[in-house]
């Protein structure tokens, strides 16, 4: 009975929080400059630079900001890229 409900557990907790962890991760390496991104306190920008850890953030014509690359929540709108490029994010979504 234990081992069923640590199953039930697993599936319906742990693996879905993975899922969207790795999904996270997979948006924020694919940063690029010109995507408009949001971060996780709600501050609207563009992209102008992206390091390993960091994001480089417009927020206002002439103003830039830097952020942790996890401060990101979410892409906006992505930025127009090379068919090459595409292909090789959406395959590392798919992982």
């Amino acid at each position: 009975m234990i081992v069923l409900l640590f199953g039930v557990m697993y599936f319906m907790m742990i693996r879905p929080q993975q899922k969207r962890r790795r999904e996270a991760e997979a948006m924020q390496r694919a940063l690029a400059p010109g995507d408009e991104v949001v971060t996780i306190g709600g501050l609207y920008g563009t992209v102008t630079g992206v390091d390993d850890d960091t994001v480089l953030l417009e927020v206002a014509p002439g103003v830039q900001t830097r952020y942790a690359r996890p401060a990101i929540a979410r892409v906006v709108t992505q930025a127009e890229r090379p068919a090459e490029e595409v292909v090789e994010d959406a395959d590392a979504v798919k992982e």
